[in-house]
């Protein structure tokens, strides 16, 4: 497929063609999401926000500006994030006394308020999410929805009465996001960060690494457990059952709703364009009427019946009646990685049948009419497993276990996730990324990996099995 090939250039085009983003825009590192993209961008909100109600987490929306007095009160975090803030200065001719920031994230932005509102064990536990946009000043070579200046993402942040109701709320947050990703089909390495390279002020970070067919990762979503570190900061205290003043412990947790996009993108799209999982798609089956002049307004009209049948069942559908060939039809709909689509033509009319084709595989198939609703959800719901099954067999291609840095070096350069044994210690980690260009991600927590050799760099013993790739 062309996007193992020359994925910058597939995905560029996919994106244009697709109709999900114009990267266009005026100031570099913006682009407009297009109407199919906005659609299936609300879709994938929705999948996650959902899930984020059902477990007790409330909405809010936090003003996007921040001021320099807050921001400045986590040193620790400051430092992650200093050199991409976007300062506002002025407002209009006036020079403001004090500057603000746009939201780069939001803990400097939630935590001052949190100080406010909570005061008693019973204002426990607070969990509050929004959905928004957020400000960075990339420095690298920018990409649309994979690295950007202004990106969308799901922030969550939560305060609780002691570290283990944190802990659960750590696993909690990790099951959510499991369960969006594999409703969307996506594969990845769900890894627990070196200390060296965790968020900025947290106890530990778990981030979760899809996989990219040219080899990097990207980063769709992390899992912070805080510790009491922003609560000192900000004053974050509370009462608890028996008088005495406490801090709170906090968890935060972010999905890169624009880099879920682009794996979304990635992973399943082809040389065809867009593979949407049915639950993202914002039309998930397409009925398209193949005209001859001696039939056209019977094979329409039958055409209306299968699409009639169709909307009553619930599912998304569209007709699409315009005067472009089948042929053009044909490949519109399936860049834009529609599902199911239903032909129509004067042998189905004649046959009381439809022909169906589904996006996945492209297979072809004559259903009769009384078993059109029935054939498309049972392909529907196996659409996504066929995706997801898909996935992971392409993410397990492209790991390659490998023992010595001449390997791990060929391993990066082929556009490898390499699985390394490793020592820990953050001057072999050094020595990893100069020498073979990728860098350590993090060991494995859903599965324990137990070292079979000593560490790639130093050959001293390995303390764990780590993941090594270029990354976005």
């Amino acid at each position: 497929m062309r996007k193992f090939m020359d994925f910058s250039t597939w995905f560029d085009d996919t994106l244009v063609k697709a109709e999900i983003m114009d990267n266009r825009y005026a100031v570099k590192g913006f682009a407009v999401y297009k109407p199919w993209g906005a659609k299936v961008t609300r879709k994938v909100i929705s999948m996650l926000e959902d899930e984020l109600d059902a477990t007790g987490h409330d909405p809010m929306l936090f003003p996007v500006a921040i001021s320099e007095d807050d921001f400045a009160k986590e040193a620790e975090h400051i430092k992650g994030f200093t050199a991409e803030v976007f300062w506002i200065t002025e407002a209009g001719e006036r020079s403001l006394e004090r500057r603000m920031l746009l939201r780069p994230t939001s803990e400097s932005a939630m935590y001052p308020m949190f100080a406010q509102w909570v005061r008693s064990h019973a204002d426990l536990p607070l969990r509050v999410y929004q959905s928004v946009c957020v400000y960075r000043y990339e420095t690298k070579a920018t990409r649309p929805l994979l690295r950007m200046r202004e990106f969308l993402w799901n922030e969550v942040h939560t305060a609780h009465t002691d570290g283990d109701s944190a802990e659960v709320q750590v696993k909690e947050a990790i099951k959510i996001y499991v369960d969006v990703f594999r409703r969307l089909g996506l594969s990845y390495y769900m890894l627990m960060r070196p200390d060296f390279d965790k968020f900025a002020g947290a106890v530990y970070s778990i981030a979760f690494d899809a996989w990219n067919p040219d080899g990097r990762v990207n980063q769709i979503g992390t899992v912070h457990n805080l510790g009491e570190n922003f609560a000192k900061a900000f004053e974050i205290t509370y009462e608890d059952a028996d008088g005495a003043q406490k801090n709170v412990s906090q968890t935060c947790y972010g999905f890169g709703i624009s880099r879920v996009l682009a794996a979304v993108v990635g992973q399943h799209g082809d040389d065809h364009g867009l593979v949407l999982p049915p639950e993202v798609a914002p039309v998930q089956v397409v009925v398209v009427p193949i005209h001859y002049k001696e039939s056209e307004g019977k094979v329409e009209a039958y055409a209306k019946k299968v699409y009639e049948a169709v909307k009553k069942s619930g599912l998304r559908v569209q007709m699409d009646s315009g005067e472009k060939t089948p042929g053009e039809k044909f490949y519109h709909w399936e860049m834009l990685g529609v599902p199911v689509r239903v032909e129509v033509g004067p042998r189905d009319l004649k046959e009381g049948r439809v022909t169906i084709s589904e996006r996945v595989s492209l297979k072809r198939s004559s259903v009769e009419f009384d078993k059109i609703v029935t054939t498309i959800n049972a392909l529907l719901d196996s659409l996504t497993e066929n995706l997801r099954k898909r996935s992971q067999a392409a993410l397990g291609e492209m790991t390659a276990t490998v023992g010595d840095m001449a390997s791990l070096k060929r391993a990066i350069d082929g556009r490898k996730i390499a699985r390394v044994c490793w020592c820990g210690s953050k001057e072999c980690a050094e020595t990893i990324k100069d020498k073979s260009g990728g860098e350590i991600r993090g060991h494995r927590i859903d599965v324990e990996e137990k070292p079979e050799s000593g560490c790639v760099a130093c050959r001293g013993k390995a303390a764990k099995v780590a993941y090594v790739a270029k990354a976005y």
